[in-house]
Formats: C-alpha cells, sequence, structure tokens
C-alpha cells in the first residue's frame, strides 16, 4: 500500500480517484505543527534551536496517517509545491521518523502543478528527495517572523499601550498605508487653469484641442496658476486665425500582458471583480483543488501561489489552437509568446496561473461552479488566452494648430487621436487601472499642414492638483512587488493581520490606516527606523531568495540579524514613555494636532487655555489630553481634532435602505465583533442585527449580502419524515442547520443561503448516525461563584446548559444561540436544587472544594 499526503481533504478527495486502491491519500489539513505563542520557542543561543508543537486536532490527523503507514510499504508526500508544501511535508517526515513508523519503507516527495490525472500520475512517476534548501529557507522566515514578533511586540505594548503587535513585513506593509494618509493630510493642493477649445475644419467635422504651449515655450500643469491669467489669453484669442502647423501619424503596438501571478492576479480580481486578496485566494483555491464536473472531480487551474509568468510548452500550443479556432489566423501570432519570470528565486518560480485544459471555456462549466468561481475562472482563461494572441495595432495621430494673438505671441493648441486598425488580444482581454483611465480613442477628422481651422468655442476651466490616493489592495500589493516586499504566498496574511488587529480599515475599497495602526508605525519609524525601511525589508527578502537557492545558510542570516535586532531592542528598554509620546507627537503632528481655522497653536488646549495638548496613554490605548492634569480634564480621542471633548460617536458604515421597510441597513463594528444593523436605535427600540460570519471580511459586505445575513435564519423546507420546519442560520460558532433542536453544522457562511432540503436532511442523518455527541453551541464564561466554564451543547435530545456534572434541558421556546450567562445561572441552580443525580453531585462537591480554596488563595 502507497500512503499519500496532502494538504487538504478536497485534495486528498480528487487524487485518490486518480491513483487508485493501490494508494491511500490522507490530508495534513495543512501544518500539522508550529512555534508555540510563547517564550523560548526559538532560541537563539542554542543555534536558533526551535520547539514545535501540535494540537489535538493535528497530532488526530498525523495518527490516521501513521496507523495507514503501519500497512504500507511508501510514504509519499504531494503536498504543494512551493516553501510552505516543502515545509510540510518535511514536518509529516521528521515526526513519523521519530515515532519510528519509516524503518524499511520507501519516502518519496513529489509535486504536480496542476490536479489533473495525467499531471498527477506524471508526478508519481517522476519522484524526488525533500528539498533541504526550501525547508532551510522556510525555517529562516519562521524563526524570523516569531523572533520580531515575541522581541518586538512586548516592547509596543510596554511603551504603547493599545498596540497589538508589529510583525516583520506587516509592519513595513502599514507605513506605506499610514505614509500615504500622511502625504494626503498635508497636502497643499494648486489651482491651475486649462485653456481648451472646440473647434472645426473646414468639412464641419468637429474635434477638440488643449493649449500646450506660449511662443514656443511648452506649458507646465501649473504654468496657468489663477483666473486673471486664463481670461488674458481668451482675450489675446478672441479674433486670432487657427491653422494647422504639424500632422503626425504613426503607428503604434500594444503587446498582450503575460499570464497571471499571484500578485497580478490579486490585483485584476481586486479591480475587476471587487474581490478580496482574500476571497480571490479562497476562490482560486477551489479552482485549482476541484470542481465537480459531471461527476468527476477536475483541477479547472494550475497552482496559485506563483511570481513565475512562464508556462509549458503544451500549455502555449494548447492556447494558440484555441486562438486558431475561435478568432482566427489573423490572431495568431508568427511564433509563441515567451514570458520570463523576474523572480531572482527559481527553485519558488514555478508555472503561471492558467486553466488545466485551455479549450475548457466558461460556457462549457458555469453550470457546476458558484458565481464567484465562474468569475475567477473566466479572468484566468482570457488572461491566459490573450497573452499568446497577436499585438492589438492602432494609429496615433496628434495635430499642432496655432494662432498668433492680439499680443503677437504664438499659442499653440494640440489635439490627439487614436483608431484601432487591428484589436488582437484587446478583443479578449483588456487589463484594469486602479486610478482611472488614461487611455484616448477619439478619432480625429482628417486634416493637412496650411488648413485653417475654425474656432467654435474656446474656454478657460478651473483644477486644482489633488492628493495621492489611499492604496486599493491592488495597489498596495502592486506596490510591495515593486519594492520586493513580500512574495506571492505572504500578500493577503498581510493584510488579513493588519485588519485582524484594527490597524486598517476598508472604506470604498481604499486602505485607511487607524489611529492605532499610525501610533505603531510612528513608533517602529521613531525608535526601530532600520527595520520598517523599504531596502532593508527587500534585502532581507533577496537573504531568505538565496537560502532557497542553496547559496546562503539559513542561521547565517538569522544571525546577522538577530545581533543587530537585539541590541536595537536592548536600547530602547529603559526608555521614558514620556520621550515615545514626544517623538509621536512630532511625527505625528498634521494628523494629532491640525491647523486650526481662527489661527491659534493647534496644540493648546481649547478648555484650560494655558496647558498644552499632548498624546497620553491609557489602559485602553493613547489619546490626547492637556499637560495640566489632573486641574484640567480635558481629553479627546484620536482624530477628533476639532478641540472638542469627546469623540464622535460612531455612525456606521451606511450600506444603503432596506427596499421593503426603508429603513437604512448599515455595517457596524461591535464589541464582539462586527456585524450588519437594520434601522437606527433612536428610531427603532431593538433594531434589528445579524453577526457577520468568520471568513467573511466586513470590507467586501454590501447592501445585498447585508439584506441577506439580516434575514436569517433561513426556512429550508419540512423534513420528509418529521413534516417539522429545517431552518439554516449562523451561530457564534459557525453555519448550522436546524430540525426540531437538532443542530448539524454547515460547511461554510455561503451554504447558509443555498443549503437544500436533500443536503440539509443528509447533514442531520450524519450528525445523528455518530450518536449525537455533544457539541458546544456557545460558550458563556465562567461559574461566577464556583468557577469552572458554562457551555450551551447539542446533545441527543437537544440543547441543554452544562456546569461541571449539572446538565439543564433548555425551554422548548429558548433558542440556544440566544441564551445569555444569567438564564444559565438559573436554569443550572434549579436542576441543582431538585438534586439532580445524586453520585455525580457528590463527586462535584468533593472536587470543587479545594479548587474554591485553591482560587480564593490565588485571589
Amino acid at each position: 500500500m502507497n500512503v499519500v499526503v496532502v494538504e487538504s481533504p478536497a485534495k486528498a478527495k480528487t487524487i485518490n480517484k486518480y491513483l487508485g486502491k493501490d494508494y491511500q491519500v490522507l490530508a495534513s489539513y495543512g501544518h500539522i505543527r508550529d512555534l508555540p505563542p510563547k517564550d523560548g520557542s526559538v532560541r537563539p543561543d542554542e543555534e536558533f534551536a526551535m520547539s514545535w508543537e501540535m494540537d489535538s486536532k493535528s497530532s488526530k490527523r498525523l495518527k490516521d496517517i501513521a496507523d495507514a503507514l503501519k500497512d504500507g510499504d511508501r510514504l509519499i508526500l504531494a503536498t504543494d509545491p512551493d516553501r510552505e508544501g516543502e515545509a510540510i511535508s518535511w514536518h509529516v517526515l521528521e515526526i513519523l521518523k521519530k515515532k519510528g513508523l519509516l524503518r524499511d519503507r520507501q519516502v518519496d516527495r513529489v509535486v504536480f502543478n496542476a490536479i489533473t490525472k495525467s499531471a498527477v500520475l506524471e508526478a508519481m512517476a517522476h519522484p524526488r528527495q525533500i528539498d533541504n534548501a526550501l525547508v532551510d529557507a522556510y525555517l529562516a522566515r519562521r524563526a524570523l517572523d516569531y523572533l520580531v514578533g515575541f522581541t518586538l511586540s512586548p516592547v509596543l505594548w510596554r511603551k504603547l499601550p493599545g498596540a497589538r503587535s508589529a510583525g516583520r513585513v506587516q509592519s513595513v506593509a502599514l507605513r506605506l498605508i499610514s505614509q500615504r494618509e500622511l502625504e494626503i493630510e498635508s497636502f497643499i493642493k494648486d489651482e491651475y487653469w486649462t485653456i481648451e477649445a472646440a473647434m472645426r475644419t473646414g468639412d464641419a467635422a468637429a474635434f477638440d484641442s488643449a493649449l500646450s504651449a506660449i511662443a514656443g515655450t511648452k506649458l507646465g500643469k501649473l504654468d496657468i496658476g489663477n483666473e486673471q491669467q486664463a481670461r488674458e489669453i481668451e482675450t489675446a484669442l478672441k479674433d486670432a486665425r487657427f491653422v494647422v502647423d504639424h500632422v503626425e501619424s504613426k503607428p503604434v503596438k500594444r503587446n498582450p500582458y503575460a499570464p497571471f501571478t499571484t500578485s497580478t492576479l490579486q490585483q485584476e480580481a481586486s479591480r475587476k471583480l471587487g474581490f478580496s486578496s482574500q476571497k480571490t485566494m479562497q476562490t482560486a483555491q477551489r479552482l485549482y483543488e476541484g470542481i465537480d464536473i459531471g461527476g468527476e472531480t477536475v483541477g479547472l487551474i494550475t497552482y496559485m501561489r506563483t511570481d513565475g509568468v512562464q508556462m509549458a510548452n503544451e500549455a502555449i500550443a494548447a492556447a494558440r489552437n484555441v486562438i486558431q479556432q475561435n478568432y482566427g489566423e489573423p490572431y495568431v501570432p508568427g511564433s509563441p509568446r515567451i514570458y520570463r519570470t523576474k523572480a531572482k528565486n527559481a527553485q519558488e518560480a514555478h508555472e503561471a496561473i492558467r486553466p488545466t485544459e485551455l479549450s475548457r471555456k466558461i460556457g462549457d462549466i458555469r453550470q457546476y461552479l458558484q458565481d464567484d468561481q465562474a468569475k475567477l475562472y473566466d479572468l484566468i482563461w482570457k488572461r491566459t488566452i490573450a497573452s499568446q494572441m497577436e499585438s492589438a495595432e492602432m494609429q496615433r495621430t496628434s495635430v499642432d494648430i496655432t494662432a498668433t494673438g492680439i499680443d503677437g505671441k504664438v499659442y499653440s493648441f494640440r489635439a490627439t487621436g487614436s483608431v484601432m486598425k487591428f484589436d488582437g488580444f484587446l478583443k479578449v482581454y483588456q487589463e484594469g487601472r486602479d486610478d482611472g483611465d488614461d487611455e484616448n480613442g477619439k478619432r480625429l477628422p482628417a486634416m493637412s499642414k496650411g488648413d485653417v481651422v475654425g474656432l467654435h468655442e474656446l474656454k478657460s476651466v478651473q483644477h486644482f492638483t489633488e492628493p495621492p490616493p489611499r492604496y486599493s489592495e491592488a495597489s498596495l500589493i502592486k506596490k510591495m512587488e515593486e519594492l520586493g516586499i513580500g512574495r506571492p504566498s505572504t500578500y493577503t496574511a498581510i493584510l488579513t493581520v493588519l485588519r485582524e488587529r484594527g490597524y486598517v480599515r476598508m472604506d470604498q475599497r481604499r486602505l485607511i490606516p487607524e489611529d492605532k495602526g499610525r501610533l505603531v508605525t510612528a513608533f517602529l519609524e521613531a525608535f526601530f527606523h532600520k527595520y520598517v525601511e523599504y531596502d532593508f525589508t527587500a534585502n532581507l527578502e533577496q537573504r531568505l531568495d538565496g537560502i532557497s537557492a542553496g547559496e546562503i545558510d539559513w542561521k547565517t542570516v538569522l544571525r546577522d540579524f538577530w545581533d543587530d535586532f537585539s541590541a536595537s531592542v536592548d536600547e530602547i528598554k529603559d526608555l521614558r514613555v514620556t520621550h515615545v509620546l514626544d517623538a509621536l507627537n512630532e511625527l505625528l503632528g498634521p494628523h494629532i494636532f491640525p491647523e486650526r481655522e481662527d489661527g491659534s497653536p493647534p496644540r493648546k488646549c481649547t478648555s484650560c487655555e494655558d496647558g498644552e495638548l499632548s498624546l497620553k496613554v491609557g489602559k485602553f490605548g493613547a489619546f490626547v489630553g492637556c499637560s495640566n492634569y489632573p486641574d484640567c480634564r480635558f481629553t479627546r480621542q484620536l482624530g477628533n481634532g476639532n478641540g472638542q471633548e469627546g469623540a464622535t460617536p460612531a455612525e456606521g458604515v451606511l450600506l444603503g435602505e432596506d427596499p421593503e421597510t426603508g429603513l437604512p441597513v448599515t455595517r457596524q463594528m461591535g464589541r464582539f465583533g462586527p456585524y450588519v444593523q437594520l434601522g437606527k436605535p433612536e428610531e427603532d427600540e431593538k433594531p434589528r442585527r445579524s453577526s457577520i460570519p468568520k471568513g467573511m471580511l466586513p470590507d467586501t459586505v454590501d447592501l445585498a449580502m447585508a439584506l441577506k445575513l439580516l434575514s436569517l435564519p433561513r426556512e429550508v423546507g419540512m423534513h420528509p419524515e418529521t413534516g417539522k420546519l429545517i431552518t439554516a442560520g449562523l451561530g457564534r460558532y459557525g453555519p448550522f442547520v436546524l430540525h426540531d433542536g437538532n443542530y448539524a453544522n454547515l460547511s461554510n457562511a455561503e451554504e447558509v443561503f443555498t443549503v437544500g432540503i436533500n443536503r440539509a436532511v443528509d447533514l442531520l442523518a450524519a450528525k445523528k448516525q455518530r450518536g449525537g455527541a455533544a457539541s458546544v453551541i456557545k460558550e458563556l464564561g465562567d461559574h461566577p461563584d464556583e468557577g469552572g466554564k458554562i457551555q450551551v451543547l447539542n446533545g441527543r435530545y437537544g440543547p441543554y446548559v452544562k456546569h461541571a456534572k449539572i446538565n439543564a434541558t433548555l425551554p422548548r421556546d429558548a433558542k440556544p444561540e440566544d441564551v445569555t450567562l444569567e438564564q444559565a445561572l438559573e436554569l443550572i441552580a434549579a436542576k441543582a436544587a431538585k438534586g439532580g443525580k445524586k453520585k455525580p453531585a457528590k463527586k462535584k462537591a468533593a472536587k470543587k472544594k479545594p479548587a474554591k480554596k485553591k482560587a480564593a488563595k490565588a485571589d
């Protein structure tokens, strides 16, 4: 028997069908162990020795692998073909070695870029050994991230209460976002004017032009700085004669874009589909691992974490064949297009992201895909096909028109336009843009030098310069890639961490730094500037890539970093908080203390008149207070720089109006996480609310999704056996179906809205067959008097509350997810008063007394 280990159960299911009865494919469910989140997990003084830890779920999965291997004679490690996949295989191998299960057994490592039968069988025929260089690169990155996080974060907690954490790459990404916000706040707009002319040829063909030069000097953007200058130009040209001075027309070719890498896929999915990077990668993962297409599970795209742009020769040939059949000979270039990856690390640069079968168009498989999957697959297919198509050909024309004003100066106007001669790859694909479209597709009428053109209208248009735009996910990923910060597998994780830490938020698909995020950035810039420099981070990434390529020893890289970093941390350990706050006051001045309309000093206290405002730190983070405290108790939150006490109440993000009631639908952030709300508390005593489930990014929830969440629980249908209603809903611990007090979990939140009666009945039946083992519905906290956790569970006979050995059934009309701690305490007390089961009650009392004394002693 051959035992095959992969990461996910979906991948295991697909591959098992390809390999047949002589193979048993098991899933590790990702990494099976990690560094425990405590001091000493990485020990620099012991040559960077690491301690690894497995949780109970991983232990069970490894036991399944070990049990299967007892009857097997070959272990095949078939995890993903990148650094993380290599690391998962290495961890499995190391643990099985320690258990002594690999004696006399063959161990092979296989990799495949696509989950198709041919790709898997080809990989099985060409096994290799674990790539130690990739494992070393993983160990170096994991150790670095741990050392930075567990060394720097405690410094933040002591010097900057309210800060959550700092990370090696996340802090640099946060600096990019924060710096852009500071640029926007400090931006001073400039006024400028343009002179635009609507003209006509002798044949009355209309076209537009703009003033481009005066007296032979090209105009700069801000050269016409006020209305008076603009009006003077208008006056000078009032009766002028306009003559064509120069016509230039030249052919221009536009070449197609390379196939998708991880970062370009995330960027385009953000621009074109409105997907977050996390949603893009989750959807791509499903397409890669396999979709049921007419009874056969098929991987639809190649591996989605890559910085390579090259394609396999057979894929290029298939693409050219599809182009020939669907678009004709003119769209097939004379020779295949070969793209070269920019990644220096060849071992981590795999094939570009492309469909596994180029002839499989979206129309052929749409019925088998969810909407998001269909959109992403179509985007990947179009980009791949376009990458092998002929260039687009345009004729670009520019016409210079001159006129002599009454002031004797020669004024030059320019008209530009382009005409598409052959659309080429643009027939299939046009790349999106982050900030506007500068393509000029206007067609100009025919003109020749010496032609006189008529002036229909001359107008002056006022403009103001604009600050740089905030980063979108797409533009931030693009910037990080340009700077060499992060790698394909890390972009999504970085953005997710920044949001989860509350350091940034999304508004209209733009990243806005929260005050705590800006404080962390300012602190790091002031006291750890080297470690948030873009060049330093990029150079470190290159050295880590060098480890992957086998060029540098991983412990040498760690030692070089740690020696400097630990010394920097030691230098500021004794730094006083007042010193830190002074530095932050200086760095964040324009944000914390904006200029006032009355011209008074920005840091002057508006309450006591002679005090100076400064950053202060409290238990819950930073705020602005007066230097005369406690005599003056003026405080305000950061970001409320209008000099008034208190903070502006959060109104949430308005998503729109409910079409049925006309009430506002908002997205809110509450004490227990994000939720959506229908109505307002002041207008509706108890507005309807629904939590946003885990795994669903709050920023991606629009009006349509909010209304779907607010409609829960959803009626699925009547149970065919009992005739009782089955509903689907969301609880604190995830999505579920409910029938007659019995719950069964759903695989994801999206399934709440799509689960049908057959699937619901199957899930409930499967739950019943497992013996109805109690599952936790809700954790209510510890018993206030006796200690010990109180839970709401779903048992064989319905939901109940549990404390120690006491189980109390919930009333029939009580919803388990709505039970409060107070209600649970009443039920438990009532059950205890009835006596419960005498023997367990005595055991409980005997065990509880010493625990109570111990708790009292600890207090």
